[in-house]
């Protein structure tokens, strides 16, 4: 990513590279709920450590035996005349609609940050290059301590770790605008995108208080894990909009110091809501949790087979991610039409909004290994027609056919994400796919640059396409896999 970067001077292009690498920080476009842990239309009573070792979490677990019938019997389904009372009934639970609009504010903050920090260096610093560096360098650490955070997070309780986390990145934020705006080394602008990155992951903490209000009703977790995958796209269209605005109409550092200043405040604001709160993970209930499969109440999550199937997947949707931004970008610009880059691509992100809502309000069908697997298909299949695309008027119908292929993706296969990580460890296992995600999103992007350059922009949808093909190669040489670890949960 940073050798595209560095030769293509284009600065949509670039823009839309820092926006792709950054977007795991408010929650990739990836994401589904994890596994249920809380109480069903009433919020769960805030508990002492030991009450936490109930056996809600192991009943829930009991389910991957067969995780389609346990999804068909639990919950209401939708009436096909009304597909909006799900998400209705799904915000009767008192705290609900307190949490969601807190995270919110929290999570079109860090949609920002990528494309705030590239401009911003970028425009002070005169240099594309250095400004992809330091954006690299900040996803690589995002992606370490991702993991860690989550862990935290399961073991002492969303307030104590993301109110200290998000005290951390604003001290490193605020080093990087004094940096940037006063001429420090460059070094000094590597160093303070370490001291940043470590955003508290609000995507994957209000996936976990959905999971624990609704935890004896598959189904309003199926609706909430689809209404999340929307609150991504619509962070990701939104987001870099108004980093953008911000960066180059009002100035460079703009973008930066309000999505700090937001991301702080929702932080705030949704550690404040404490009724909702998943109680934290103790030693007693750790030592009781059911292993899944995925290494126990203290190994490594990666032991579970079908985990790694999900990661490898995931590792490769995250280069769909990556690559067909730069490829559409490219596209765009080859027809004399750079200016709507952004618009093309929010309308790839409004088919997954709209397939992501609908997917949510139906009945959930089957099992949750056979829709990823389904969904990865449909991914596959809905990008090899990119490669004929010949104009606007051919791509953007195109691309959005192929948003449409994401949601049902990342629903079902965050959906088994919670079914194969122990509850005690949820965020844990929801960052642990992220960082996969977010690894692939930056190869894509580097492989788009890469087939842009040398083969030219006609080409730029191989590499989105090669990176489904592998996807869909994953997700069916592990499916056997896969459904022998949801059975031996």
């Amino acid at each position: 990513m940073i050798l595209f970067l560095a030769s293509r001077p284009v600065v949509p292009t670039a823009r839309r590279l820092s926006s792709a690498a950054f977007r795991g920080a408010a929650g990739p476009r990836p994401g589904p709920p994890p596994r249920g842990t809380g109480a069903g239309p009433a919020a769960p009573r805030r508990t002492n450590d030991t009450d936490h070792t109930d056996d809600t979490d192991h009943t829930d677990h009991t389910d991957h035996t067969d995780d389609g019938a346990a999804e068909a019997a639990g919950g209401t389904r939708p009436s096909p005349r009304s597909l909006l009372a799900p998400y209705r009934r799904l915000f009767a639970v008192p705290g609900a609609v307190a949490f969601t609009l807190a995270g919110l504010v929290g999570r079109v903050a860090g949609s920002m940050l990528g494309v705030g920090m590239v401009l911003m260096i970028a425009t002070v610093r005169d240099s594309y290059a250095l400004a992809g560096a330091v954006s690299a360098t900040g996803l690589a650490v995002t992606a370490l301590t991702g993991p860690l955070l989550g862990r935290l997070v399961d073991r002492h309780g969303q307030a104590r770790v993301a109110v200290p986390a998000v005290a951390v990145y604003a001290l490193g934020a605020t080093a990087m605008l004094l940096c940037v705006h006063y001429g420090a080394p460059a070094w000094a602008l590597f160093v303070c995108a370490v001291g940043s990155s470590g955003v508290p992951s609000l995507g994957s903490m209000t996936r976990a208080r959905w999971a624990a209000v609704h935890r004896d009703d598959p189904a309003a977790r199926h609706t909430a894990n689809s209404f999340e995958q929307v609150v991504d796209e619509v962070c990701f269209m939104a987001g870099p909009a108004l980093a953008m605005v911000l960066c180059t109409a009002v100035f460079p550092e703009a973008g930066v110091a309000t999505a700090a200043v937001l991301l702080v405040v929702g932080t705030l604001l949704f550690a404040a809501q404490r009724r909702t709160e998943p109680p934290p993970r103790t030693r007693a209930t750790a030592v009781s949790a059911p292993g899944s499969g995925s290494g126990g109440a203290e190994g490594s999550l990666t032991r579970s087979p079908g985990l790694r199937v999900v990661v490898l997947t995931f590792l490769a949707t995250g280069a769909v991610f990556g690559s067909m931004e730069v490829a559409t970008v490219a596209a765009v610009e080859s027809y004399g039409h750079g200016s709507a880059s952004s618009a093309v691509l929010a309308l790839q992100a409004a088919g997954s909004c709209v397939a992501g809502l609908v997917f949510g309000a139906l009945p959930v069908r089957g099992s949750a290994a056979t829709r990823f697997l389904a969904g990865v298909a449909a991914m596959a299949v809905a990008a090899l027609p990119l490669l004929a695309a010949n104009g606007l008027a051919t791509l953007t119908p195109l691309l959005f056919v192929a948003g449409m292929a994401t949601a049902p993706t990342m629903i079902s296969g965050m959906t088994l994400v919670h079914r194969l990580t122990p509850p005690t460890r949820l965020n844990e296992g929801m960052t642990t796919v992220y960082t996969g995600l977010l690894v692939g999103i930056s190869a894509g992007a580097a492989a788009g640059g890469w087939t842009v350059d040398h083969l030219g922009p006609d080409a730029g949808y191989t590499a989105p396409a090669t990176a489904a093909a592998l996807a869909l190669l994953a997700a069916a040489g592990g499916a056997g896999r896969l459904r022998r670890s949801l059975g031996a949960g």
